[in-house]
């Protein structure tokens, strides 16, 4: 055999493990025989085009484009476009890049749940996804109008539903921005409204908006508190038109946030290209994660192509460093974003199960939803491995469960038996 049909031999093999991969099965165990070093074959395609919203934790994506790691996977044709709104990611995710939209997405985690479902498609026809990674942990915040300063709104508010009855005696109802129906920030929102005494669909009117317009609409009237990532918690502070009420993970330490998902019918036409992409972000979520490159993220990230914000409303958060707006100021939260360090990057499956739990528990998915065989089928956490051994990484958990969750209420998560969860939950509104 010669040397060339030697290395052609090989490259096949790497295909084939990689396609393998992508349709689950023994993935795992064939990816561990192989060297630590050893990428996918070559991709399918060096183009994607991958949606982002206006929020620091786009930052894999963005850091992935800009320090060259894209480039280095061979990747050389990713194209970043801006979405305005989740609703826009959504619609473009389903048109695909084939029609004009994108092909994957720094998401909202739920919404690759919602969409493979079939239940916010605009056509209601399922839109497979597939989830690769989560982008961080973390990071969000619920923040107030200054209106509301005297109440001192925190993440346990026991005069919470006072504080909601009074304003909706003045016949103007209490309003709670969040992102998108079903999304992250909602789910945030709703649980913290319900664990302190106010129903969500009753005594508040949940509204939507798109994260970047968030601190304009507050400055407007338009809404009491909002659930949004960052900076726009921050830039509220920052103008001195409101307060940050907690940062979500006072609601849930460590909870997962967004993700990297792509179509299922893309990564199923590019399982080579898939891998590598999945590297290039791991990568950059290691580097995103360093401390010493914080500062250089907060410029990158503070362009107009990107979050256009000013560097003074992204950085003090990403190091760690809240001045809540309230008299609080706290250094080196424990509750700041998280890229990479302490599995921050791995799609748990146990926590996608609570997303979907959580979108039953208020009606965005129906009662009868198989959660198991639907992470299952969404949850590429297969993948996730295979580009981290490929990228040598020895950071890999063991399992696809971090274990039983605790909220801040004292409410506990046992993603073994989400049934037993919902019916502990004294405010839900399931369909």
């Amino acid at each position: 055999m010669s040397h060339l049909s030697r290395r052609q031999v090989v490259r096949a093999g790497l295909a084939a493990t990689a396609a393998i991969a992508l349709h689950g099965g023994a993935a795992a165990s064939l990816f561990t025989v192989l060297p630590a070093q050893a990428a996918p074959g070559k991709p399918e395609t060096t183009s994607v085009d991958l949606g982002f919203i206006a929020l620091t934790d786009a930052a894999p994506l963005i850091i992935a484009k800009e320090k060259g790691f894209f480039a280095k996977a061979g990747m050389t044709g990713v194209e970043l476009k801006k979405q305005t709104s989740w609703a826009v990611t959504r619609d473009n995710l389903e048109l695909g890049s084939a029609r004009g939209g994108i092909d994957g997405a720094h998401i909202l985690t739920p919404m690759a749940y919602l969409l493979t479902t079939g239940a916010i498609s605009k056509s209601k026809q399922p839109v497979p996804m597939a989830l690769l990674a989560r982008l961080n942990t973390q990071g969000q915040g619920i923040s107030a109008s200054k209106e509301f300063l005297a109440a001192k709104l925190k993440a346990k508010t026991p005069n919470l539903a006072s504080v909601v009855a009074k304003k909706n005696a003045t016949g103007d109802k209490f309003k709670a921005a969040v992102t998108f129906p079903g999304g992250t920030h909602d789910l945030w929102m709703r649980y913290w409204l319900a664990a302190n005494g106010v129903d969500p669909n009753k005594n508040a009117d949940i509204v939507v908006i798109p994260p970047p317009q968030m601190v304009a609409n507050m400055q407007s009237g338009t809404m009491d508190v909002f659930c949004v990532g960052e900076p726009w918690n921050e830039r509220l502070v920052n103008k001195k038109l409101g307060y940050t009420v907690a940062q979500t993970g006072e609601i849930w330490k460590e909870h997962p946030e967004k993700s990297f998902a792509v179509r299922a019918d893309w990564a199923k036409a590019h399982p080579n290209a898939t891998l590598r992409l999945l590297m290039a972000v791991q990568q950059a979520q290691k580097w995103a994660d360093n401390p010493a490159n914080t500062s250089e993220l907060a410029k990158i990230l503070a362009q107009d192509k990107y979050v256009k914000a000013s560097v003074e409303d992204l950085l003090p958060r990403l190091q760690g460093n809240v001045d809540y707006g309230d008299g609080r100021n706290v250094k080196n939260s424990p509750y700041k974003m998280k890229f990479w360090g302490n599995n921050a990057s791995y799609p748990y499956k146990s926590h996608d199960t609570w997303f979907v739990t959580e979108d039953i528990r208020w009606g965005y998915l129906p009662q009868g939803t198989d959660i198991k065989s639907l992470v299952n089928k969404v949850n590429r956490s297969d993948l996730w491995k295979a580009a981290a051994k490929a990228n040598g990484y020895s950071e890999i958990p063991g399992s696809d469960s971090r274990g039983v969750e605790v909220f801040f209420d004292g409410v506990r998560f046992d993603p073994n038996n989400p049934k037993a969860y919902l019916n502990s939950l004294k405010i839900k509104a399931m369909k």
